[in-house]
């Protein structure tokens, strides 16, 4: 049953260590490529003057450091203002230590999520609380589903979106077991009322077409639903059987994430009302 509407994928993608994507935005690539973070995290240097802020810190590789520290000097920077993040996945926040004792005790901005931050000192933000630096502003906007403590952030400077784990450059986003669908799904909405020019993924290259995209998300998962209930009214009940009769262009090594992504919508349904569950088995309602 091979039918899809995102076709692009980033396996085997690769991207610059260093690139910069406008006059107040450098990404530094996070050195972690991987089934899920595909070339690796984007981090992003932010502003204008000696002390940008740094969106994310990836997970903490040594050869990203050196990066980082070029990636300042080119900009004229000697320091960091404060770390802003998306969310609270090692792949965004790991790096947090090695940057600290490079820098001094940086702020650590975040929506907290208790339990999942470490212990760290946070400077808690919400949903449409704004981040100032020098040249730019960083408006926060709460986007669950992936993550509870989802933040993206858009720059009105550059009409740009920091879209986190919600929107990848490539492929699409698997919704982990304490992710929901229906949170997330409602995030992919509220981004399309933001008039953005372009989007800052967490992972892959910018996208310059950002409601085409957005559209595509919603049309996948929509489509995923209708694969599912097909299994489901043909008599498949497991995730594994439903991952091999939809994912059928997929490499098994794949066939994980692509089950956490079938759980999402099974419990969404659940949710619903269309859906129930008898153990590891699920039927239509």
């Amino acid at each position: 049953m091979t039918k899809r509407v995102v076709t692009d994928s980033m396996i085997g993608m690769r991207m610059p260590d260093i690139d910069q994507w406008s006059d107040l935005v450098t990404v530094v690539l996070g050195q972690n490529p991987g089934m899920f973070s595909g070339p690796g995290t984007n981090t992003y240097i932010i502003g204008t003057s000696s002390r940008p802020i740094l969106v994310d810190t990836g997970q903490g590789i040594d050869a990203y450091m050196p990066l980082l520290r070029q990636a300042l000097r080119e900009r004229g920077a000697e320091g960091l203002q404060e770390i802003v993040l998306t969310h609270a996945h090692p792949d965004h926040n790991g790096g947090i230590a090695h940057i600290r004792a490079e820098f001094g005790d940086v702020q650590i901005t975040k929506k907290p999520w208790p339990g999942r931050d470490a212990d760290l000192p946070i400077n808690a933000i919400d949903d449409e609380d704004v981040v100032v630096t020098e040249g730019a502003t960083l408006q926060a906007i709460w986007t669950p589903g992936h993550a509870w403590d989802h933040l993206c952030y858009y720059i009105p400077e550059d009409r740009a979106l920091i879209t986190g784990d919600v929107v990848l450059g490539a492929g699409t986003t698997v919704i982990p077991p304490d992710g929901d669908l229906g949170d997330y799904i409602r995030s992919l909405r509220r981004l399309l009322d933001f008039d953005a020019d372009v989007l800052y993924p967490a992972h892959g290259p910018r996208i310059h077409n950002p409601r085409e995209k957005i559209e595509s998300y919603l049309a996948h998962r929509a489509l995923r639903d209708e694969q599912i209930l097909d299994g489901l009214k043909a008599g498949v009940t497991t995730i594994p059987e439903l991952v091999a009769r939809i994912y059928t262009d997929v490499p098994e090594y794949l066939h994980g994430a692509a089950g956490m992504s079938v759980d999402a919508h099974l419990r969404n349904m659940v949710t619903e009302g269309i859906v129930r569950r008898d153990v590891d088995r699920w039927f239509l309602a």
